[in-house]
């Protein structure tokens, strides 16, 4: 009966948005069987075959040691993923108190960024913004005048750059935008585990990568009710996507990169497919 008991709880056990552990998370070991990084690597590259002539795909559990990594320190032009970093800046420097998240910028002409996605672009020079709605805007939102704002602005894209540095994700140039996987999933990772800000900024930083404008890469496929908090990029002949997977029994980060892809729907469907392979593994 007690081993009963415990197989139970066990199974009932509900993730929080942040990783905690729970009093009987020391038997779930004894009644699962390990899972192998070498297994999940094969079924990756065995489903993007050919597809891309580019790819890096990196996944990590948050909630232990596995990991799988696949040209995972190899530079991809960022795209909108560059935004991540500026928003990692930001909400540093919030909680340092070098920044007031409710200060009001006026937006210039000048400042307008007419490319891309987002909105602003279309607003008029003197509309004013707290710092707070540009953070939104700029993750959920991709809108480019609000990195512009937060970046160049309000930041600088040199104290950006130091910080990243200073991180350990030397392989991010913010002035020339290029990235790798590696260095996003060592920021979302920091992110996460509340090393960027503390709970309650942590909190509201999960809630600007949710529901974004762009969900048809990671989510798409994903069952209903799991979470997913992350930033996609997109540019000619590279897409991107990478975030932290929630889900009931699982908690794991995913970076999915390509370059000098041709057909943008079918890479689009084939990066949702990875996603939900990589899903049905870790759960």
């Amino acid at each position: 009966m007690i081993i009963f008991f415990f197989l139970y709880k066990s199974s009932t056990v509900i993730i929080s948005p942040l990783p905690q552990r729970d009093m009987f998370s020391f038997f779930i070991p004894i009644f699962s069987r390990k899972k192998n990084p070498d297994d999940l690597k094969k079924i990756i590259m065995d489903n993007v075959g050919n597809s891309f002539p580019q790819y890096s795909v990196v996944v990590k559990d948050l909630q232990s040691d596995f990991s799988v990594q696949i040209n995972e320190n190899n530079i991809f032009t960022g795209a909108s993923v560059h935004k991540l970093f500026i928003f990692g800046a930001l909400y540093y420097l919030v909680q340092k108190g070098e920044i007031d998240m409710d200060k009001k910028i006026v937006l210039q002409q000048d400042d307008i960024q007419n490319y891309g996605t987002g909105s602003m672009r279309y607003d008029t020079p003197g509309t004013t913004y707290s710092v707070k709605t540009l953070a939104h805007l700029m993750m959920q939102k991709s809108d480019n005048t609000a990195a512009y704002l937060l970046g160049r602005q309000m930041i600088g894209m040199d104290k950006i750059q130091q910080l990243t540095d200073n991180w350990g994700m030397t392989q991010t140039d913010m002035e020339n935008n290029k990235t790798s996987n590696a260095d996003v999933a060592r920021l979302m990772d920091k992110i996460y585990r509340e090393k960027i800000a503390n709970k309650a900024l942590t909190l509201e930083m999960l809630s600007f990568l949710k529901d974004g404008t762009i969900e048809d890469r990671i989510p798409a496929l994903l069952p209903k009710g799991t979470t997913v908090y992350h930033k996609t990029g997109n540019g000619v002949g590279f897409l991107h996507d990478a975030g932290i997977v929630v889900g009931p029994k699982t908690t794991y980060y995913i970076g999915l990169f390509t370059g000098d892809v041709a057909n943008e729907e079918e890479t689009i469907q084939k990066l949702a497919e990875l996603s939900k392979t990589v899903y049905d593994f870790m759960k």
